[in-house]
């Protein structure tokens, strides 16, 4: 079942959205050619403490960082280590933090210095991604008409649209009903309600949309050593549209 949530833990949701932002703001000056993914996630781990709140991804089914901190192939859950950055890579910074028992989920990618204008185009057309998949949301809607824009933006863009992973439900949890993929049909899924909550989060692929996971059993990969890219907020349903409680 997917939770409605009343008018206090709309205001909950909006308060945790707001300091996840505050993070983020620490880290956009932060991501220069030389830092250690490990020394961003210590500031990102800080920043959060700070505002009173927690990282709920640290020693998730024993995930050991506070954020995910993925540098070119890598799609998602990249685990901070003593890798530099190096110019000319794009990173992807995916944070959530917990504050007066509510989550807050968002990813950033960022280009590392001067980028490729490949590179860069596909960080663009990840967060039109985003957008174009989030104009279709509004009470009364299906999920699917979300997806379904988020995979054509991709698509007709010539790049892939990662399958493995997904985005969710978010509230008391980090991970809550429904799923929420970024490929679909429109007129299929769930029908949204408004007080719902969602981490809408597309993946996107320069190449193909297979993955692998490696040895270290969190860090997810394009099989053909392409970049990816990530863009994620948390939203509300409304009944007109949605809120982006991230941004």
């Amino acid at each position: 079942m997917i939770p409605i949530r009343n008018a206090g833990e709309i205001k909950k949701m909006r308060e945790a959205g707001a300091a996840l932002k505050e993070v983020f703001g620490v880290v956009a000056p932060l991501v220069a050619p030389g830092i250690t993914t490990m020394e961003l996630n210590a500031e990102i781990e800080r920043k959060i403490f700070s505002l009173g709140a927690t990282a709920p991804c640290k020693g998730y089914e024993g995930y050991p960082a506070a954020a995910c901190i993925s540098i070119d192939d890598v799609v998602v859950h990249g685990i901070p280590s003593l890798r530099r950055l190096a110019e000319g890579e794009i990173v992807s910074v995916d944070i959530v933090l917990k504050l007066n028992g509510f989550c807050a989920d968002a990813t950033r990618t960022y280009a590392v210095g001067r980028v490729s204008d490949e590179k860069q185009r596909l960080i663009d057309v990840t967060r039109r991604c985003f957008y174009n998949g989030i104009s279709r949301i509004r009470a009364g809607a299906r999920l699917g008409d979300a997806q379904h824009a988020i995979q054509m933006t991709a698509e007709l863009a010539g790049y892939g649209v990662v399958r493995a992973m997904t985005g969710h439900g978010i509230g008391r949890e980090m991970h809550e009903d429904p799923t929420v993929e970024n490929y679909g049909r429109p007129g299929t899924g769930p029908v949204l309600k408004a007080g719902m909550c969602l981490a809408v989060e597309p993946m996107i692929t320069m190449g193909t949309w297979k993955v692998k996971i490696d040895s270290d059993g969190w860090t997810c990969r394009t099989v053909d050593g392409l970049p990816a890219a990530h863009y994620e907020n948390t939203v509300l349903v409304t009944a007109d549209g949605c809120e982006i409680l991230t941004e």
